[in-house]
């Protein structure tokens, strides 16, 4: 299993440059619109990245430190959203076959009572995600979607 999480602003007309200098945040990556494929355009928009890739952590702890990046620039973001013609979203991948990815490493649960409790095949400790309330509340407060993209 392999997982990612990042914050992303996407548009057509203004450039990742323009919008890390709007923000004072750099990204941690950007697509420039174009740069693959001129006709049709590919990538079809620039994007300004914020991203955690980082192995063995859970989704929602990974979702968290993007959050907690973006946490200081939030008003910032919403000012760009507010112009109408930027996109902000949160965007969550995971790979739920992925061979490269982390191998399910799941210990033996011990019920409290001391008796061993049997493991099932699929319990991959990645497994499942939340957010809290504070950081759907950052969410909805930069004017971004979330979208969480599984394959199996």
């Amino acid at each position: 299993m392999s997982q990612y999480a990042y914050f992303s602003l996407r548009s057509v007309e203004t450039t990742a440059a323009e919008m890390a200098s709007h923000l004072g945040l750099p990204p941690d990556e950007v697509m420039v619109l174009g740069s693959i494929m001129a006709e049709p355009p590919r990538p079809a928009c620039h994007a300004w990245k914020i991203a955690c890739r980082t192995g063995g952590m859970r989704v929602d702890d990974q979702v968290v430190e993007v959050l907690d990046r973006m946490r200081p620039v939030a008003a910032r973001v919403r000012d760009l959203v507010d112009g109408g013609e930027i996109v902000a979203e949160l965007i969550i991948v995971r790979y739920f076959d992925d061979e490269d990815g982390e191998e399910e490493d799941v210990p033996e649960p011990v019920h409290e009572d001391g008796h061993v409790l049997e493991k099932l095949p699929g319990q991959h400790h990645l497994l499942g995600w939340a957010l809290e309330r504070e950081y759907l509340e950052l969410v909805v407060a930069m004017g971004a979607d979330i979208d969480a993209d599984e394959y199996g």
